[in-house]
């Protein structure tokens, strides 16, 4: 029996909207065995993140030294780093142990608006991590700062996803769930050559916390089973779709999105066929 494993790399959420507890779930739901490596403690909950605590450099490289002299992640994700040391570390690791299929979803700032990346550590992240990803997934803001581009249509969301291959990236999709001048979210998927454009209705609710994680999560998954990316950013789309039509209405603020949703999904659709 294949046993396809998924490693991410990312901070605790406490309230388990998004950061590893969503990554874990996301690999779960999708077939794929889970491993972490955590980067910082956050006490948080739908209302806003509480605090911030990094965990030790010591600490982190000893848990990518743990997996990697043992396990075999077939696919691996950042989330939350925090840190310009934190994101060195990260990026001399997935060098030394050739981890393949690099997702990187760029975290920066947390729903309510609390900064997740210090502001020295951007630039860590365009010189060394980077260059080392099959694919980044930032969303508008994500991408105006990592590009100091103003993204406000189409034609500059294209731009921005140029420079980011420039950066070094193989692949890059560009969220488009900030803007809300649209009836649809329009994502972007860029491979240097060609534009693609996923389109999928806008579903006005405020529990979306944790939609870049799973999102980025369930696109790890998939290229750890050995999916294209083009297959792993449709697959991808329609998860986290589903975990946000379906959602669970828990907190009150941002609420976390529904995990369950896409497989419950496939369950009813293979009972009724």
């Amino acid at each position: 029996m294949s046993v396809y494993q998924a490693l991410t790399i990312a901070g605790s959420d406490s309230g388990g909207g998004a950061g590893i507890q969503a990554d874990l779930k996301t690999f779960q739901e999708l077939g794929v065995y889970g491993m972490s490596v955590i980067t910082a403690i956050t006490a948080q909950n739908t209302t806003g993140v509480q605090g911030v605590y990094p965990v030790e450099i010591e600490g982190i490289v000893q848990q990518l030294d743990s997996i990697g002299t043992d396990l075999q992640p077939r696919a691996v994700k950042t989330g939350m780093l925090f840190s310009a040391d934190i994101i060195r570390h990260v990026a001399e690791k997935v060098k030394q142990y050739q981890w393949q299929h690099l997702v990187i979803d760029p975290v920066m700032v947390a729903k309510g608006g609390s900064v997740l990346l210090q502001q020295e550590a951007l630039q860590a992240l365009i010189t060394d991590l980077i260059p080392l990803a099959e694919i980044i997934t930032p969303n508008l803001p994500e991408a105006e700062l990592l590009t100091g581009l103003a993204i406000t249509n189409l034609q500059q969301r294209e731009q921005a996803a140029r420079q980011l291959i420039e950066m070094g990236a193989t692949y890059v999709v560009i969220k488009g769930g900030h803007d809300t001048s649209t009836s649809t979210v329009i994502d972007l998927l860029y491979d240097g050559q060609r534009f693609d454009y996923l389109e999928s209705e806008r579903i006005d609710t405020p529990h979306t916390h944790g939609t870049g994680c799973t999102f980025s999560a369930a696109l790890t998954a998939e290229l750890a089973k050995g999916q294209s990316i083009h297959e792993a950013v449709h697959t991808a789309k329609q998860f986290i779709q589903a975990a946000i039509e379906d959602g669970l209405g828990i907190g009150s603020g941002h609420g976390p999105t529904n995990h369950f949703a896409y497989q419950q999904r496939r369950k009813v659709y293979d009972h009724q066929a």
